[in-house]
């Protein structure tokens, strides 16, 4: 016979079926989303695609050393401190006696996120060294049984979401385990204590855990898997079936196995253009170098930086889920806080321009960046201004459309808009009402009419091709922003290449000049047409050292469009990371 909460929770479930949130899927298949249509899929996302903005939270023991080992300050994030450290499984759970977060207000906590125009929160039920921020059957070494606090961390935070309308979701390490003998630990063991078979840490700790935290808690809205070290798609396969207890749960996809799940997570970038196929996708980054809670790191993002994040994400179509790491007493850092404060404030007048939007309809945009919002008779486009023009005339390129009206989103000034050559001109006033990002509301009729701007050669000839320009193609190649790199990266497949289209309206003789960084020499191809450059990249030592280097001289031959590609060569083929290609006219 079925409990109350079981009869409950079916009539839930069957509730969500009916809406569309749960799928039927095939008893034989583990993944409860593998029958799932794209109607129902859209319905499942749709509170993700309209958050746009969350909040990550890394706690755990690693906030009581706090960064320091021995009194030695121990590299890397916060949260590693015992991998990086190389802390003997004995000696690092001596930290757990030390854990305890009296001044932890879970309802402070979320009324911060709430504040800020966060939506959602994912908070570390389990980080990497293993210790669970709840009351766990399937090991001792968690909050209730480990530490003096002895208080399940996790149920106050759902209780507090639930009251402020925040939704709430939990992190939870799958295969990465430091602490749990068996568990895999993206390395070689430094302990015998951690050795043992993995198979069976997935059995007895994994999916047991799994099981507790999404049985327990609720409503879960998602489960963000990390590090899938050693997964195999026999293991993953004991792990997905149980997002059935959470129907509707929206997973990433750091599962391992082979399953896709619901969301990309470029980890500290924002992708030049979003990904293709219109995949959902969530940039993670940090608020300074690290994670989890180190005392020393006081590198901390401006405020400027955060927001334009912010847009930045949004304008390609993606979440922004940005951290926090509390202390070991259960606070968010002071530094946190008024950032997050002042991101708020910002939110507050601009905060339609982010929710609920879609991306760019523009390529680019020399002065910022473009959200929209499709309407029955046309489309609304948020100008995002970050360089305000001083000359009081604002160009949306390319921009065809009639106009129903632009205004400052701050104020709801009127603004003037002429119709020009190159695109839309709209007058605004001589001062930014925001010096970080303003916002102007454009309303245009009918479907977007846009001629994209492409790459042509300046009036001496010469021609630009940076990598936020290139065309992409392979699995693991993409841009790299920020960080002083702005360049093509993670190239470490032989068969991915890339590629930039552009217009030659001077022909001639060309010195092609590239921007490289690499830690060793290799072998690549530069062509156009039917020419081919050989190159070979010099050996900076890092991937953060650019060098410019000549790779020889090729000819365009007439006006038009034309195509240029970088590809390895497979024989003797290194990863490198490519800045920029210049041509430049030899006469």
């Amino acid at each position: 016979m079925k409990s109350m909460k079981q009869h409950l929770s079916w009539i839930v479930i069957m509730g969500l079926m009916a809406a569309g949130l749960v799928v039927a899927a095939e008893p034989s298949l583990p993944n409860p989303y593998a029958g799932e249509t794209p109607e129902q899929r859209d319905v499942r996302m749709k509170w993700w695609r309209e958050a746009r903005f969350g909040m990550f939270i890394h706690w755990g023991v690693y906030s009581v050393p706090a960064g320091t080992y021995k009194d030695k300050q121990i590299g890397g994030i916060g949260e590693w401190i015992m991998f990086n450290g190389k802390i003997p499984v004995a000696e690092y759970r001596e930290y757990a006696r030390q854990f305890n977060p009296v001044k932890y207000k879970a309802d402070e906590w979320v009324r911060i996120a709430k504040e800020a125009g966060m939506k959602y929160i994912v908070i570390t039920s389990k980080h990497h060294d293993g210790f669970a921020l709840f009351d766990s059957k399937a090991s001792d070494w968690n909050v209730v049984k480990a530490t003096p606090y002895g208080k399940d961390l996790l149920k106050p935070l759902s209780e507090a979401c639930q009251r402020q309308g925040i939704r709430l979701g939990f992190y939870y390490s799958q295969a990465q385990d430091w602490n749990n003998a068996g568990g895999g630990v993206c390395g070689q063991h430094w302990d015998k204590a951690q050795d043992g078979d993995m198979g069976e840490y997935i059995r007895k700790v994994a999916v047991p855990q799994v099981q507790e935290i999404l049985s327990n808690y609720g409503p879960l809205a998602v489960l963000w898997w990390d590090t899938p070290c050693g997964m195999t798609r026999a293991m993953a396969d004991q792990l997905i079936p149980l997002l059935r207890i959470q129907p509707g749960i929206i997973h990433n996809n750091r599962l391992g196995g082979n399953y896709p799940g619901d969301t990309e997570t470029p980890e500290q970038y924002i992708p030049a253009t979003g990904y293709k196929d219109g995949r959902d996708f969530e940039v993670c980054m940090t608020m300074n170098d690290t994670w989890g809670y180190k005392s020393y790191d006081q590198k901390w993002k401006p405020v400027q930086t955060l927001i334009r994040n912010l847009v930045d994400i949004a304008s390609k179509g993606g979440n922004y889920l940005l951290n926090v790491g509390p202390t070991n007493e259960g606070l968010i850092p002071g530094p946190s806080i008024e950032r997050l404060r002042d991101v708020g404030q910002w939110m507050k007048v601009n905060g339609p321009a982010i929710y609920t939007t879609t991306a760019s309809p523009f390529k680019r945009l020399p002065w910022g960046r473009c959200t929209k919002k499709l309407t029955p008779g046309g489309a609304t486009l948020y100008l995002h201004v970050f360089d305000w023009p001083a000359d009081g005339k604002l160009l949306v390129p390319g921009l065809k459309n009639a106009v129903q009206s632009a205004t400052l989103l701050a104020d709801g000034t009127r603004l003037t808009v002429k119709a020009g050559p190159d695109g839309l001109v709209l007058s605004v006033p001589a001062a930014a009402p925001d010096k970080i990002s303003s916002t102007i509301v454009l309303e245009v009729k009918g479907p977007l009419d846009i001629v994209q701007p492409v790459l042509k050669q300046a009036s001496d000839g010469s021609l630009s091709l940076p990598a936020a320009e290139a065309v992409t193609h392979g699995e693991a190649i993409r841009f790299e922003g920020g960080q002083d790199r702005d360049c093509l990266g993670f190239w470490t497949n032989a068969k991915d290449w890339a590629q930039w289209d552009f217009t030659v309206t001077r022909p001639g003789r060309f010195k092609v000049v590239a921007e490289i960084a690499a830690p060793g020499s290799g072998r690549f191809q530069v062509t156009l047409g039917d020419q081919r450059l050989d190159g070979k990249t010099p050996n900076t030592g890092d991937y953060g050292k650019f060098q410019r280097i000549e790779i020889g001289t090729l000819e365009l031959m007439g006006t038009g469009k034309a195509s240029l590609a970088v590809k390895p060569i497979p024989e003797g083929w290194q990863p490198m990371n490519l800045r920029s290609l210049s041509l430049v006219p030899q006469n």
